[in-house]
């Protein structure tokens, strides 16, 4: 038995094999957690991506929605927005409003002035954050105060909530 145990030829060490064989697992637990870790940022900001474009087309809509229109097609008229904006107002012109627009995505709608004496948040009562991301896009705006003389520059901007189960 000796004879076997001292002959060098025949004997693997085994504190060799161990040696490799760890640090092929840890490179492989490497290039694991690197190749997950991409493809969650890639998802994220593909969705992120899908989200903006999604919250810009609204905004376009919005923007060019006849209702809305002051007394020429490319202003937005104030005395729209105040009646969206007030909660107390209608809630169903609201409901009809957002559902126009997507039945299946929460957003809000927020509109100002660039001098920014005049600003309206126009939303459907259950838009609450609790948390959730936040995805916006804005288009740029005339907002019509009261006649077409007085007219002021300004933004719409579409807030589009994260679903929740996200």
């Amino acid at each position: 038995m000796s004879s076997f145990t001292n002959d060098e030829k025949a004997l693997l060490e085994p504190n060799n094999d161990i040696i490799a064989t760890t640090l092929v697992v840890i490179g492989f637990v490497v290039f694991a957690a690197i190749l997950s870790k991409t493809f969650i940022a890639f998802n994220d900001n593909s969705q992120a991506l899908e989200n903006y474009e999604q919250a810009a087309m609204i905004a376009n809509d919005i923007a060019s929605y006849p209702p809305l229109q002051g007394s020429r097609q490319e202003l937005v008229s104030a005395q729209m927005l105040d009646t969206l904006a007030d909660p107390s107002q209608n809630s169903q012109s609201n409901y009809i409003f957002f559902h126009r627009f997507s039945s299946n995505l929460e957003f809000y709608v927020e509109a100002r002035t660039d001098n920014g004496n005049y600003h309206w948040t126009i939303n459907n009562g259950n838009t609450t954050l609790g948390g959730r991301d936040v995805i916006a896009a804005s288009v740029p705006v005339v907002i019509e105060l009261g006649s077409n003389a007085r007219c002021e520059p300004g933004t719409l901007t579409v807030k589009v909530i994260q679903n929740r189960w996200n």
